[in-house]
């Protein structure tokens, strides 16, 4: 067992793991917070997508010992309180979700690509970027216009 200690939606947290868990297990079964979902386990669908150091990291790709000090944001850090992240609320106000599944990645990553590539981010460049994590029930094109919007407010 390994002990780590890092700082999860914002507060230190610490605790015991096998060399072999993955992040998004840690964060799942050891922290209970479940918005960070498990989809394929082979890093193709991005539902796992998390931030860590202010990077998305697909979690199911990234063992929890290798998190040892890092700063690691989940879909539950976001909102401060009762106000959403502005990228939540635009999902929600331009129907970027449907069964919801993939959403927690899919805001996980656009946040990513607005603060990559700015506020003005077009539908090409998030098109491409989102490519990583898919989306069964949606034609993506209002997850492309919940990205732009919610740039736009970020």
């Amino acid at each position: 067992m390994h002990s780590i200690s890092l700082a999860l939606n914002g507060k230190p947290v610490h605790g015991q793991v096998e060399g072999r868990t993955l992040l998004v297990e840690f964060i799942r079964e050891s922290r209970g917070l479940t918005g960070t979902h498990v989809g394929c386990d082979t890093s193709q669908c991005g539902a796992c997508v998390v931030s860590v150091n202010g990077k998305a990291v697909k979690s199911c790709t990234v063992f929890a010992v290798a998190c040892d000090g890092a700063e690691i944001t989940t879909i539950e850090g976001l909102a401060k309180g009762v106000d959403l992240h502005p990228m939540q609320v635009a999902f929600k106000e331009h129907h970027g979700l449907q069964c919801g599944f993939c959403t927690p990645g899919m805001i996980m990553a656009s946040i990513d690509i607005v603060k990559r590539h700015g506020k003005s981010v077009d539908e090409e460049t998030i098109r491409r970027e989102l490519s990583g994590n898919i989306c069964r029930c949606t034609g993506y094109h209002n997850i492309v216009k919940a990205v732009q919007a919610g740039a736009a407010n970020m």
